[in-house]
């Protein structure tokens, strides 16, 4: 069974009012879901492929959708999300660690733009699955992802979130 994202996300507690930062939004699969949960705050879905950023700003308009934020960045280098500094409550990484060349740059980046005493959910995938996911040599493991985390100085929560058979979640804060 694969992640569904209002299972894995409830157990968040998002106040209404949050400003989170989904980094590596793809298709916008968790953002428009976080839109949801936090109707009074503000979604940043952060891309990188220019045609994703246009498709959720599309699907946003079209489902009148106002707290989506689509913007386009590099969130391997310091400021390249384009946020400010101490900007958002949450920053999700949902399938993007075992694509990235610089972990360490995104975790720089992850750190700058949260709040203090905010929180990151670092979603990916534990192995690869009938084809699906990464190459097994591209596998970024949790044990790897966690090490990263205690590097950047996050403090895990919880690591045991609802996310399927083939993926782990972390949820640490700063």
């Amino acid at each position: 069974m694969f992640m569904d994202p209002k299972i894995t996300l409830s157990g968040m507690n998002f106040q209404v009012t949050d400003t989170v930062a989904d980094f590596g939004a793809g298709s916008g699969f968790l953002a428009f879901t976080l839109a949801q949960m936090i109707p009074s705050g503000h979604v940043f879905a952060i891309e990188i492929n220019k045609d994703m950023v246009t498709r959720i700003a599309k699907e946003a308009e079209d489902k009148n959708i106002t707290n989506i934020h689509p913007l386009w960045g590099d969130i391997e280098i310091l400021g390249g999300s384009g946020l400010a500094d101490a900007a958002v409550d949450t920053v999700v990484l949902s399938n993007v660690l075992f694509q990235l060349e610089d972990k360490k740059g995104v975790f720089a980046e992850v750190k700058r733009v949260l709040k203090p005493g905010g929180r990151v959910l670092l979603i990916d995938w534990s192995d690869s699955f009938s084809g699906l996911g990464p190459a097994p040599h591209h596998v970024f493991t949790k044990d790897q992802a966690m090490a990263l985390l205690g590097e950047f100085g996050f403090i895990i929560k919880n690591d045991n979130l609802p996310v399927g058979d083939h993926h782990y979640a972390i949820l640490s804060s700063i």
